[in-house]
């Protein structure tokens, strides 16, 4: 008797049809969403602008072969590359992932929606110039946000129940996903081609997490977002070459996603996709640091005035937390680079209790080599609170609490600082809106003189304004 395979073929995996269904036809109604993807977009590209200051990231951009200009190109925030979209988008990418001090969604899985920026905005500059150079009317930064939305949605409700990082695989899969969608849809695509792009960005597999955990974490985990928004774009320009699509590439037995890199278990998408995700987003507002870490260090910053002059006088520092920051950033031993140092939370409580201020330039080596920094990790203990790894998941909390007490040999100690909520939650949004604003302009500040930071501050407060702008004319704003 014949066991032969059957090679009937199957219709588009439903996750995928919900995905291009969305791309395609959710419209966006004005408020909340799109107003906090302008905020997104200003944090991210001064995120972006930060980044151009730290020498291991510039070294990372330009065209893959020196010297390559491209006609109608995008251009590079900050920069005067103007490269092929796919180049484009790593560049952004890593310029706005670079310090860790962009947006971030935390669940099941964890990730940055605001990484799949990169090849939106790279995307929509470089089909923009071309457009114009057509006598076309380009894409408009109104079009780039609703992009963003559905970006921050695919990626956000994916991690919602689907838990890449306990198979070890890395959280930028559903940039690439997310991305592949999104540019597809912004480059015209069909609903069966937004279904095509994302089936190859799922065939594309998964990138090991082994970057971003002892003992091998290092820089990649700061351009690995730029890798996948730009191969998503990539995927997307082939796909609207006519390259065919994987429609059963989740759930073909055997050889799909879920039976060889999920163990068998279904992709799921646990609620409709809209406009949840960039509505809750949460925003790195205060520090460049490991969002888990984000409520440790404001509480060690809020213990600060107590200890800074009894540093040599501690005994112990308690650290309860939940459990995602026991699995990922919970180090002990040498730390060797600054992409260590930003996932390790006893580096970044002991930073806080020592400067009462948390920067991007405390990551660096010659910040590292205060004894003091080591001195106090070793005096610190880590434990879960159940409660708080019961809050992080439930949907109407999302919190990500963590709390510090400080103990000295003479058996006094400081009160125990418990933050649940950090600056940048939506629970604390309009609190952190000013402090937001304040910090797109110190960031922009290290790049551009006063007035043209005024300028565009004031351009993402104007969301009728930034809407209707073309991006190329948007983009011409972030020339050096």
């Amino acid at each position: 008797m014949s066991s032969a395979i059957s090679n009937v073929k199957r219709p588009p995996d439903p996750a995928l049809v919900a995905i291009a269904e969305y791309v395609s036809a959710f419209t966006i109604g004005e408020g909340e969403a799109l107003e906090t993807a302008a905020l997104c977009l200003g944090d991210s590209l001064g995120c972006a602008m930060l980044a151009l200051n730290f020498p291991e990231c510039v070294r990372m951009l330009g065209p893959v072969v020196p010297g390559i200009r491209v006609e109608n190109g995008a251009r590079v925030p900050g920069t005067d590359f103007e490269l092929d979209p796919v180049a484009g988008a790593f560049n952004l990418g890593t310029l706005i992932r670079w310090l860790d001090f962009n947006d971030t969604w935390l669940a099941q899985e964890w990730g940055h929606p605001s990484d799949n920026l990169g090849g939106i905005l790279a995307v929509a500059d470089w089909q923009g110039r071309t457009r114009n150079a057509a006598g076309k009317p380009p894409l408009t930064i109104g079009d780039v946000l609703h992009a963003m939305v559905k970006a921050h949605e695919i990626q956000g409700v994916i991690a919602l129940e689907n838990s890449f990082n306990r198979v070890g695989l890395d959280h930028v899969l559903s940039v690439r996903v997310a991305s592949s969608a999104v540019i597809t849809g912004l480059l015209g695509g069909s609903r069966e081609q937004i279904i095509d792009a994302v089936s190859h960005a799922f065939v594309d597999g998964g990138a090991l997490r082994a970057y971003r955990h002892a003992p091998n974490t290092g820089s990649r985990k700061s351009w690995a977002a730029g890798d996948a928004t730009a191969r998503a774009a990539w995927l997307s320009f082939m796909v609207l070459r006519g390259e065919m699509g994987y429609p059963a590439v989740l759930g073909a037995p055997q050889w799909g996603f879920q039976d060889v890199l999920l163990k068998g278990k279904p992709l799921i998408l646990a609620r409709p996709l809209g406009t949840y995700v960039m509505e809750n987003v949460l925003f790195k507002v205060s520090f460049p640091a490991e969002f888990h870490a984000q409520t440790a260090v404001e509480a060690a910053i809020q213990i600060h005035p107590l200890v800074k002059d009894r540093l040599g006088e501690i005994d112990r520092v308690e650290i309860t937390t939940q459990e995602p920051a026991l699995r990922i950033i919970d180090k002990s031993g040498p730390l060797h680079n600054p992409a260590d140092r930003d996932h390790c939370i006893q580096y970044m409580a002991a930073i806080g209790l020592i400067h009462g201020a948390l920067t991007a330039d405390h990551y660096s080596d010659a910040s590292a080599k205060d004894p003091r920094i080591d001195a106090l990790r070793a005096k610190m203990t880590m434990r879960e609170d159940k409660a708080y790894s019961k809050d992080y998941l439930d949907p109407d909390k999302r919190s990500i609490a963590n709390a510090l007490q400080v103990f000295f040999r003479d058996d006094t100690s400081t009160e125990k600082v418990a933050v649940e909520y950090p600056l940048g939650h939506k629970r604390r949004r309009k609190e952190s809106i000013p402090h937001l604003l304040a910090k797109l302009e110190a960031n922009l500040g290290t790049r551009f003189p006063g007035p043209r930071v005024k300028a565009l501050s004031g351009l993402f407060q104007d969301h009728a304004r930034l809407a209707a702008m073309p991006v190329p004319a948007f983009m011409e704003l972030f020339r050096p």
